[in-house]
């Protein structure tokens, strides 16, 4: 992700509190490495109709406690490889927090993301931490990425950083 792509643009797909790792990617797919074949299984069995509706870019909108459960980085991989955009939430447990951080799929925590609905058109401006909500007309102010973290997503995550030195 390059700095001039910290401006995402995509529909929400709405899930509910307490998502865990286990329905972002179940079990079964662990032996899996490839982000984009652990994508078609992304979410598959928490949300019926996910992969029907989903195009290139669109947007994760969730509850509370998004990404509880085991400390698995595959399920933000999972995430990227399905080539959602951005992960937006009320809170992340911490773990899926910083596994995302790592693996650069930017999440923001929104307090407001229950007023966003199923398939609102969304912009987010990483830098800034805002999102606008195309469909309603609404903007919600979100903390934006500190400068090392942007650092993090333009590379594309932290090994990515690591390598550049």
């Amino acid at each position: 992700m390059k700095k001039k792509d910290f401006i995402l643009k995509g529909k929400a797909h709405l899930f509910g509190d307490d998502i865990n790792t286990d329905d972002i990617i179940a079990a079964k797919h662990l032996h899996m490495t490839d982000a984009e074949e652990l994508g078609l299984y992304c979410l598959i069995d928490t949300k019926q109709d996910f992969h029907k509706n989903l195009e290139h870019g669109d947007v994760i909108v969730a509850g509370k406690n998004f990404g509880c459960g085991s400390s698995r980085e595959h399920a933000p991989m999972a995430i990227k490889g399905r080539k959602i955009s951005c992960v937006i939430a009320k809170s992340f447990a911490r773990i899926f927090f910083r596994n995302s951080i790592n693996m650069g799929l930017p999440i923001l925590e929104c307090p407001e993301a229950d007023k966003i609905g199923e398939h609102d058109k969304l912009e987010i401006d990483l830098s800034t931490g805002t999102i606008t909500n195309i469909t309603k007309k609404e903007t919600y102010q979100t903390e934006p990425f500190p400068k090392f973290i942007e650092g993090v997503m333009e590379a594309g995550g932290l090994m990515a950083t690591l390598k550049k030195g």
